[in-house]
């Protein structure tokens, strides 16, 4: 019976618009409050309405709820703050154009985009990431990728006849009502025409139009035919060299077993005599000096550098490399949704203490670029005789 008198009080309540706003009630059938902006919850609603208090320092709360208050989040050293955090709203900490402070990981993360149908409410900057939401009628967002809002769907002119309505992804189509492409002709128009009607007339004009078109695709013909025995040409050539220069190096080095055994197949010919020298010699030891020097002292020009070879993709690049400095898959997803990762990755790390050369060398040592090692000019090994 008590069960059935709650219902009906909470059917009253929706009915006469009053509902409860919280979702919550008391073991007594009371509404429980929320908790304005900049007070948290002290004592949840359960047996008594809740209880509220005030944010200490260092916390907040941005909005209604009945939840407690939010710790304040803390700009890194290089991210200059634009408002200190206060009862009611977070620290706000400005990065660089296309970026927002991501709170839940302390570093500035890619801005995300909106889909096709959706609308920027909000853009992205200090106060957070993008906002997005799907637009209403009588607006529409085709775009792929967007950071604009809705765009008011057009309206057909009197002069036009509506082929298909605006949707949120798609605007409205519109047709001139002169090109009377949907009207039907009516039967005694359709007797009248007769077969010989019904044949095009070519005018000199068309006739001169398609000897034009002619004599396009005859060049085009001809282009695409001497490129294609140009680019024979070039790879006859190119193996005409190659064999030459085998014969001639094989001829250089005798018939030397080691010369035998590293000529292939293929035809390609390894020089032993390099290959030792890459080989260390017995009686010697490597000894690896450490760069201090820090990232964020580099040149500009040597960064860029750095950062178009782990973008370019080729071999192991930038996510490979912040495994290997110690960064979770889902901080290099973050990374991944800007337009430069690389760059994102590495100014990162060069926030963090003790991100010097040394380390950094060592890390693509790891996975394997040494041509970015040489890019970041890190001290060589030197060899040293027992």
């Amino acid at each position: 019976m008590k069960v059935i008198v709650i219902g009906a009080l909470l059917l009253l309540n929706v009915t006469l618009g009053r509902a409860c706003p919280s979702g919550q009630y008391t073991q007594s059938d009371q509404c429980c409050s929320l908790c304005p902006a900049g007070f948290g919850v002290k004592v949840a609603c359960g047996k008594e309405d809740t209880k509220c208090g005030p944010c200490p320092q260092g916390t907040y709360s941005s909005s209604e709820g009945l939840g407690p208050c939010l710790v304040c989040a803390v700009c890194p050293s290089s991210v200059p703050m634009v408002a200190s955090c206060s009862a009611t709203h977070n620290t706000q900490c400005e990065c660089d154009s296309g970026f927002f402070f991501l709170t839940s990981h302390g570093l500035c993360a890619p801005c995300s985009k909106c889909n096709r149908g959706q609308g920027v409410i909000r853009e992205c900057g200090p106060q957070g990431d993008v906002q997005c939401q799907m637009c209403g009628p009588g607006t529409y967002s085709e775009e792929h990728i967007s950071t604009k809002p809705c765009q008011a769907c057009t309206q057909c002119s009197e002069s036009e006849v509506e082929i298909r309505p605006c949707m949120p992804n798609s605007d409205t189509l519109c047709m001139d009502k002169r090109l009377h492409i949907l009207s039907r002709p009516e039967a005694d128009e359709v007797e009248a025409v007769s077969a010989t009607t019904l044949v095009p007339k070519l005018t000199p004009e068309d006739e001169a139009g398609n000897n034009n078109i002619l004599i396009y695709v005859s060049v085009l013909a001809a282009v695409v035919l001497g490129l294609l025995v140009y680019v024979a040409y070039k790879c006859w050539r190119s193996c005409k060299q190659k064999k030459a220069l085998s014969k001639a190096r094989t001829a250089e080095l005798g018939a030397s077993p080691e010369g035998e055994k590293l000529q292939s197949d293929s035809g390609v010919f390894l020089d032993s005599y390099s290959i030792q020298d890459n080989q260390p010699s017995k009686g010697t030891k490597r000894d690896s000096k450490q760069d201090s020097r820090q990232y964020v002292n580099l040149p500009p020009h040597r960064k860029e550098e750095v950062e178009h070879l782990l973008q370019d993709g080729s071999g192991r690049g930038w996510r490979h490399l912040g495994a290997a400095l110690g960064y979770e898959l889902e901080q290099l997803d973050l990374f991944g949704r800007g337009e430069a990762p690389a760059h994102t990755l590495l100014s990162n790390w060069a926030q963090r203490e003790g991100s010097t050369l040394g380390l950094l060398c060592s890390a693509l040592a790891r996975i394997e670029r040494p041509d970015v090692v040489t890019a970041l000019n890190c001290p060589t090994q030197s060899v040293s005789v027992v």
